[in-house]
């Protein structure tokens, strides 16, 4: 579940092990790369979390985010997350 928090949009999402949660980081690459929108992102593990903001905005949420937080989310649900 995304939230807005610290004028940025934030979610983690767990997965079976690291291979699975670097699997789903390539894919959101791919979207953010088509989206031109770049995440802030890390990756321990089997833990992915993300905080999106629009630089262009002065770091503020904007459309674009919400945009990237709903192709995140959909590229999460084709995957067993914990």
């Amino acid at each position: 579940m995304w939230i807005e928090q610290d004028h940025s949009l934030q979610c983690r999402f767990r997965f079976a092990d690291f291979k699975v949660a670097f699997a789903f980081l390539t894919e959101v690459a791919v979207e953010a790369e088509r989206l031109e929108h770049h995440p802030w992102f890390s990756n321990e593990y089997n833990v992915v979390a993300f905080r999106l903001c629009t630089h262009d905005a002065d770091n503020n949420v904007t459309a674009r985010d919400y945009e990237l937080a709903a192709a995140i989310d959909a590229i999460a649900g084709q995957y067993n997350t914990l």
